[in-house]
C-alpha cells in the first residue's frame, strides 16, 4: 500500500462536493518517502460516490511525481 489516510475525515455523508474537497484536503501521504516520477499509478476503491477521495489520493500521487493515476472502482453511487 502506498498511502495512507493521515487523520480522520469523518463521515462526508451530508457533504456536498465543496465541503468533502475541503474535508479532505491534507488528509493523504505516502506511507514511505518515494518518488513516483514518470509512473502510472493505480488507485482501487470499492465505492466512489462524488469522486472528492479518490481526486485528493491522486493528488497526492501526482505531487508525489505520478505521470498518470488511474481510478479503478467497484461500484459508482449517483
Amino acid at each position: 500500500m502506498l498511502l495512507q489516510r493521515q487523520r480522520d475525515t469523518g463521515s462526508q455523508r451530508a457533504l456536498d462536493l465543496a465541503a468533502r474537497q475541503v474535508n479532505l484536503r491534507g488528509a493523504f501521504r505516502l506511507t514511505r518517502a518515494a518518488r513516483l516520477d514518470g509512473l502510472h499509478v493505480a488507485l482501487v476503491d470499492d465505492v466512489m460516490t462524488s469522486g472528492a477521495t479518490l481526486h485528493e489520493a491522486a493528488s497526492v500521487l501526482k505531487a508525489h511525481g505520478a505521470a498518470c493515476v488511474s481510478v479503478i472502482v467497484a461500484l459508482r453511487t449517483p
